[in-house]
């Protein structure tokens, strides 16, 4: 049963209309005390649609106080917020103060369906089987350590539905295979999964990229261009390096997500887009949002679901699992016989701090595979591919790992030259990451 919580008969009566229709069984309050009424009754509301305000005031501190109450006697039920542009602060104080979601007012119709279901699809895989967990699909995650678990168990419970989820991490801890993971699970894996590393779109290609553009719309534009997200309908994007998107593409951004709607450049029609939102970033976002360079409402419209990557030096019981794959991965590329890998060998590679994370292991990893062709590597083979581009000189415990990240740093561009795109590839991380360290640390080159 969905719950209607509006002083407007309007409001009411349109949406009763509207979920009836769907199938949806409907209960309405037009003040805080009916509401209660039916949260504290024997038979609570699976969902609540909540308006922000209840009289003539504008505050919406009457939609805040009443949701804390709701959140006392049902803490698990998801609660969507109904707000008007001008009042979008509220909405997003509303998702931190515990609501699951925000529409505006006046909604579309499609939209607001589809979250319902999200919203109600989640609250039901609460109660997911162990049977039907053991059927998640994880077969390029490699690792058992319980932070990668506690992940997995995570992405179990949510890949069914539609919910836009934020995966956040360091460079290189896997954040795409973990997007993969939700796409191939997911009732859309029969359709396209698009990835959008949206670092290295400039502004002014944003919106042909994204959208799409019209023949003529534009000097160059010499035939139709189908954008990611008409390429990705019934399916998936992957929003990578959403933290690098330029604040004025943000605004862009925000309105496909919030209308399941766009245009291409040069056509007027909009056209709809049923796609599920997966985005990545290494970035500090909610520093980003305090800083003003990332929108509010942007980043609570993305996080619905948010999972957050350990880094590799967090799980380094994983580091046994992942040599293995990597070594077994590579000797099947290149047709040779299986390579050992001593014991000690492995305590060195649990030994290291790992700033790019997978991706440096990997390197190094195939690195040293290459340069020994011996069919039994220890310790020593891997020790000589390390110096030089990492901190092995810095094992005293007492010197802290920012020191050690910037003694890496500045080791491997002294290795490579100077070359950033070498100096990236020694420690396994991207160009951008090595660019944002090196701000970081005020190396000089």
């Amino acid at each position: 049963m969905i719950l209607i919580v509006d002083d407007d008969a309007g409001i009411r009566l349109s949406l009763r209309l509207l979920l009836s229709r769907n199938g949806y069984d409907v209960s309405m309050a037009s003040n805080p005390k009916e509401a209660m009424e039916i949260v504290r009754s024997s038979t609570p509301p699976d969902l609540i649609m909540l308006d922000m305000n209840f009289s003539r005031a504008t505050s919406g501190d009457e939609g805040l106080t009443l949701l804390k109450q709701i959140r006392i006697f049902l803490p698990d039920v998801p609660v969507i917020l109904m707000t008007a542009w001008g009042s979008i602060p509220l909405a997003v104080e509303g998702i931190q103060a515990g609501a699951f979601d925000f529409i505006t007012k006046p909604w579309d119709n499609a939209s607001l369906l589809q979250r319902i279901n999200v919203a109600l699809d989640l609250h039901a895989s609460k109660s997911t089987t162990d049977e039907e967990v053991r059927k998640f699909d994880r077969s390029f995650i490699i690792g058992k350590s319980p932070a990668l678990l506690n992940i997995l168990h995570t992405i179990e419970r949510i890949a069914a539905t539609d919910a836009p989820v934020l995966i956040m991490g360091e460079n290189g801890t896997g954040k795409e295979l973990i997007a993969e993971a939700i796409h191939r699970n997911s009732h859309r894996r029969g359709g396209p999964m698009v990835k959008v590393n949206l670092g290295g779109i400039s502004s002014s290609l944003f919106e042909s990229e994204m959208f799409g553009h019209k023949k003529g719309a534009f000097t160059g534009a010499v035939a139709d261009r189908e954008g990611r997200f008409g390429m990705s309908d019934g399916g998936t994007i992957f929003l990578d390096e959403i933290g690098d998107l330029d604040f004025n593409c943000q605004v862009k951004l925000l309105r496909v997500l919030q209308e399941h709607t766009y245009e291409m450049l040069g056509d007027s029609t909009p056209r709809r887009c049923d796609v599920r939102v997966v985005c990545a970033t290494n970035a500090d976002l909610p520093a980003m949002v305090r800083e003003r360079t990332f929108r509010e409402d942007l980043f609570y419209r993305i996080n619905l679901i948010t999972v957050t990557l350990p880094p590799l030096r967090e799980r380094k019981e994983d580091i046994p699992l992942l040599v293995e794959h990597i070594v077994a991965k590579h000797c099947d590329t290149v047709g040779c016989e299986r390579t050992e890998i001593t014991p000690d060998a492995i305590s060195f590679l649990q030994s290291l701090p790992y700033p790019g994370n997978i991706r440096e292991l990997k390197n190094l990893v195939e690195r040293t595979l290459l340069v020994s062709a011996s069919p039994r590597l220890d310790a020593r083979d891997f020790r000589a591919q390390y110096t030089g581009d990492t901190m092995s000189t810095l094992s005293s415990s007492d010197i802290t790992l920012e020191s050690k990240e910037r003694s890496a740093i500045e080791n491997a561009l002294a290795q490579s030259g100077g070359n950033m795109s070498r100096t990236a590839a020694l420690l396994g991380i991207s160009r951008q990451a090595l660019y944002r360290r090196i701000e970081k640390y005020g190396i000089k080159l």
